[in-house]
């Protein structure tokens, strides 16, 4: 929940209501993540393990800034254990850290991910896990490998700077 959404006070309303009343854990990305980063107290109403996946910047607005990598890897383990969530970050290497306190980090993916709407794939991805069942850790672990593993199947064919959303969903095929 997240991409295209906006950031008005109607759609921190809507939020609140469907923090309030979900039943299963959600995925959670773009304005939904700004969202949360204006509102803290909405970070509460999510129902453990569900999974949020901001960029460094969406990141930085939810917690703060960080001097080192090091710190920010710090900082993400203790919101994730302070909210009980899971925080896929998305970068260069990935990183899903989970509520026991593990940080993993994603070998696949390339340079052509960093383009308008993977995000936004991304988030689908692990919602659709999700659906079919699986562990919220579950989903996460396998929804970023997955995506990375689709855009380097479609980097065989096609120059990163090039590459699009769409042909990253093609690459699950």
């Amino acid at each position: 929940m997240g991409p295209g959404l906006g950031t008005h006070s109607e759609t921190q309303h809507f939020l609140n209501t469907v923090f309030t009343q979900s039943q299963a854990a959600m995925v959670i990305d773009a304005d939904a993540i700004n969202l949360l980063a204006a509102q803290p107290k909405l970070l509460k109403k999510l129902l453990p393990n569900s999974i949020l996946t901001p960029h460094p910047k969406e990141f930085e607005r939810l917690i703060g800034r960080w001097k080192e990598d090091q710190e920010k890897l710090e900082r993400l383990r203790d919101f994730v254990q302070n909210n009980q969530l899971i925080c896929i970050l998305k970068g260069a290497h990935t990183a899903i850290a989970l509520t026991d306190g593990n940080i993993w980090f994603n070998s696949s993916g390339n340079p052509g991910m960093a383009t308008a709407g993977s995000g936004d794939v991304l988030a689908g991805i692990i919602g659709g896990l999700l659906a079919k069942g699986y562990t919220p850790e579950s989903a996460a672990l396998m929804g970023v490998y997955a995506h990375g593993r689709a855009a380097d199947l479609q980097g065989q064919f096609l120059s990163y700077p090039f590459m699009l959303a769409s042909d990253i969903i093609n690459g699950l095929n």
